[in-house]
């Protein structure tokens, strides 16, 4: 068991109440309101090197949203908490950013805090809606669901190895620095569906994210690689590579085929694991503390 397992462990059974855990949002149904936090720290989630105070900025807060909108709710509040050797320019940048997408997605940052720190460190509260609509739970796949995504896979990570090989601008590059989110198709998802559904993001890779569903649903997720949408041609990153922030949602074929613009990649079935074309895949999870 690697140590974030174990930390998940000792969190899960110190802790008064650990039922809203488990999912990358918490939903307090009394409220309508979904809630995820996430912490970004230099040198491990970006480099000063690659990206300017703006860039760092968006990012930091569409990262953010993502969890929101693979919940399936609407965002609308964010704290955001800023630690490291800040200076006013750094400010007034960082935060022309954070206004960008507060505009784009109509959103308030209604709070947070700001510390002195040898590195940059950026913590992001984001809280979303979902009166009217039904969240999403990794848990919810079930045997004959359709496995459906939109957008691509791969491509941010194809642009951090064209940035670490000199590379300074390119289409995966601009995807790499500002992930494109679907806010719209989200909201579709949420309203639609007559049934219980699994939703995720893509941050840390297609792969996670199935074995995720999978590991929590209880079902084999078997996808058709020819259909997985890419324009890298680097398969690793198409399967493994994270910070694409696509969305993947396992769901019934009747909803499934009520909602325009989702492309389907596989299915569910009784078993457990992912198989990419009739292939088991041996995956160890992504590990923050490695």
């Amino acid at each position: 068991m690697n140590k974030e397992l174990k930390f998940l462990k000792i969190i899960y059974n110190t802790i008064k109440n650990p039922n809203y855990l488990g999912d990358d949002c918490a939903y307090l149904d009394e409220y309508k309101l979904a809630i995820s936090s996430d912490s970004l720290i230099e040198d491990v989630h970006f480099s000063m090197q690659f990206m300017n105070p703006y860039e760092i900025a968006r990012k930091s807060l569409l990262v953010n949203i993502s969890d929101i909108l693979a919940s399936g709710a609407k965002p609308i509040y964010a704290t955001i908490n800023l630690s490291g050797c800040l200076d006013e320019n750094f400010i007034s940048e960082f935060y022309k950013g954070i206004n960008s997408i507060e505009k784009e997605f109509n959103i308030k940052v209604i709070g947070g805090d700001l510390t002195k720190s040898e590195k940059l460190a950026i913590s992001i509260t984001i809280m979303g809606s979902y009166k009217n609509s039904t969240p999403s739970s990794r848990k919810n796949a079930k045997e004959g669901y359709i496995v459906a995504c939109i957008g691509e896979f791969g491509s941010s990570a194809q642009g951090l190895e064209d940035l670490f090989s000199g590379i300074k601008d390119n289409y995966f590059i601009n995807q790499h620095k500002n992930p494109k989110l679907y806010p719209k198709i989200s909201s579709l998802i949420s309203k639609t569906v007559k049934n219980p559904y699994a939703m995720m993001d893509s941050s840390d890779g297609l792969i996670d994210c199935l074995a995720q569903i999978s590991q929590k649903s209880n079902v084999k997720i078997d996808i058709d690689s020819n259909k997985i949408p890419h324009k890298t041609q680097n398969r690793d990153f198409i399967l493994y590579g994270g910070e694409d922030y696509s969305l993947i949602v396992c769901l019934n074929e009747k909803d499934f085929n009520n909602i325009e613009g989702l492309i389907k990649i596989g299915i569910c079935k009784k078993g457990r694991g992912v198989y990419i074309d009739n292939k088991k895949i041996k995956y160890k999870s992504f590990n923050h503390f490695e």
